[in-house]
Order: structure tokens, then sequence, then C-alpha cells
């Protein structure tokens, strides 16, 4: 008796939050890349992050005419870090594929990461080689902070990557597991392991809307992804207090030999309120650093769900929860 080999099914996740504009374009693009990839099925879950425009209902429109189309609508905007967490509990693919929904990122790329796939790569993540549409202070930021990150840990951290990737079921198993709720996901696809291939992009500008991702959330994120992946600005902060205490100390021998040798009046209102401005500024930038880290342990012990559904596709979920 012949077997009938069944087709692999590629889910693409997209988290969206007021991206009424670029639905359609996006899901046009997809069409055409699921029609042509006859060998697989798809699978295309939006993952609704409390827009407050018609998203939500652009996606169900399409839902109508598309049953490969499933959608899991937030009870309120979490980010785009909780966002993709839900996606990742409620995707039904042998492997997964991120995408943003504004078209920076190319879904013409995903048949190549899906021929990476099938040569057993478990992360097939997508590196920038350009960034159009941003602005030159983005790019020398984010070129900064993903050297200062490295630099910091021992994990080695994907240089001038976003979420743009196909990920294996086991690694999204593997991700699923890790329920922090102050989350960089970033950083999480390095720490999982696993075997992974890099492949080189021009990133688009955006096609239409505007970018969710101020400075103000950029900073957010980059803080969010040093808390948690290190601990060195903690150890800095002790090494920079010791050769400060040291220099106060040896300034202090200095001061005390000028009076006792030479009998030298000892003067200078204005460098004793320098040194102390000084070491109560560093003072309070050290405390607010702890307070990072504590902040974050506070978050963390609370155990508190990351997020609640208010319906997947037409049911509404009354107790599922993330």
């Amino acid at each position: 008796m012949d077997t009938i080999n069944e087709k692999k099914l590629v889910t693409i996740l997209v988290p969206a939050y007021n991206e009424h504009e670029v639905i359609p374009l996006l899901y046009e693009r997809l069409l055409k890349l699921m029609n042509e990839q006859v060998q697989y099925d798809f699978e295309i879950l939006f993952v609704n992050d409390g827009s407050k425009d018609n998203t939500l209902e652009l996606i169900q429109a399409l839902r109508e005419k598309d049953k490969r189309i499933n959608y899991v609508n937030l009870s309120r905007n979490y980010g785009k870090e909780v966002a993709m967490v839900a996606g990742f509990d409620y995707l039904k693919g042998d492997c997964l594929v991120i995408i943003d929904a504004d078209l920076q990122d190319p879904p013409e790329l995903i048949p190549e990461m899906l021929k990476y796939w099938e040569e057993g790569y478990d992360d097939v993540y997508a590196r920038r080689k350009s960034r159009k549409g941003e602005s030159l202070l983005k790019k020398l930021t984010s070129w900064g902070f993903y050297r200062t990150l490295q630099s910091m840990t021992n994990i080695e951290i994907q240089k001038d990557t976003g979420d743009f990737r196909l990920l294996d079921r086991r690694c999204v198993e593997a991700i699923k597991q890790l329920r922090e709720s102050q989350r960089y996901t970033k950083g999480l696809y390095s720490w999982i392991g696993y075997n992974k291939k890099e492949i080189l992009y021009d990133r688009d500008p955006r096609v239409a809307g505007k970018s969710k991702w101020n400075y103000r959330r950029l900073l957010n994120l980059s803080i969010d992804g040093i808390t948690s992946f290190t601990t060195s600005p903690l150890r800095w902060a002790a090494i920079l207090g010791i050769v400060i205490s040291g220099i106060a100390f040896l300034y202090m021998m200095k001061v005390i030999l000028k009076r006792l040798i030479y009998g030298a009046d000892v003067s200078g209102y204005a460098s004793i309120m320098v040194a102390i401005l000084g070491l109560g500024g560093i003072q309070l930038i050290f405390l607010g650093l702890i307070g990072e880290y504590l902040g974050r342990a506070f978050y963390e012990v609370k155990g508190r769900p990351l997020y609640f559904i208010d319906r997947y596709n037409e049911e509404k979920e009354t107790n599922r929860k993330g």
C-alpha cells in the first residue's frame, strides 16, 4: 500500500498593533508566497495586540475568505514581546516564521529560510545588511547597543538581527518554557542555542503607517536586554566604587600630610562641593542600577500571567491565559 506523505505545516506569525494600513498589502504578498510554495501547508497567525484601529476587523474579514488565517486577540496592549509569546502558545505548525506586519522584512525571503530548515537548521535568522528609511541616530544606537550587550555577556548575541526568522518547533517549545515577564526575545533566541543559520538581506522602509518603536520604547527594550542577560553593570559599579574610594583615600592622605608636614592651610570650598556632588551623583546612578535589577525581581516573583486572551478566532476565551 502506498503511503501518502503529509505536507509540513508552516506557521507565519504576525504580531500587529494598529496596522490596518498594511494588513491587506501583507496578505497579498503572503498569499502569493503560499500559492507558490505548494509543497507546504500554511497557517497565518495574527496576534492583535490591543489595536485601537480596525486591524482586528480586517483580520476577521480575511479569515472569512481564507481559513488558513487564525488570530489571537489579546485583552489589551501588552507589547510585541508578549504578543509573540501568545503566538508561540497558539501556533500549530511544524516550524514558525516570525514577520512584522509593516513589510520592512520581505516575505519573499521565506522560501530561502525553508530551504535551510529542510537542510537541518533549527533557527534561520535574517541579518540586516542595510536599514532603509531609518535615521542615522537610530542606526548608530542600534549598532552600539548590540556590541555593548555582547561585551557584557558570554552568550553569542546575534548582531543587527530582529525577530524576522524561522524557528523549528523544538526551538519554539524551548522558548515557551521561558515565561519571564521582562522579556528580551532576541537574546532568548541566542540563549536556547540549537543549530543556527544566518542569511543576509536589505531591510526595506515601512510600507505604510508609523513605527511603534519610539526612542523611549527602544531605550526600555535596551535596558531589558542588558539586565536580562548580564549582571556585569553591578560588577562594574563595585569596581568603580573601589577605584573611587582608593582615589579618595590617597587624596585624604595628601591633605593630612600637607597639613602636618608643611603646616599649610587646607582650603577649597569649591573642590569639596565638586567631590560631594560628583560622588553623590555616582551613588544615585548605582542606586538606580540596583533598582533596575530589584524591580525585575519584583515583577518576576509576582508570578502573574504574561497575557490574557479576549478570543481565539470566533470563540471567546474565558480561562485561557499566558
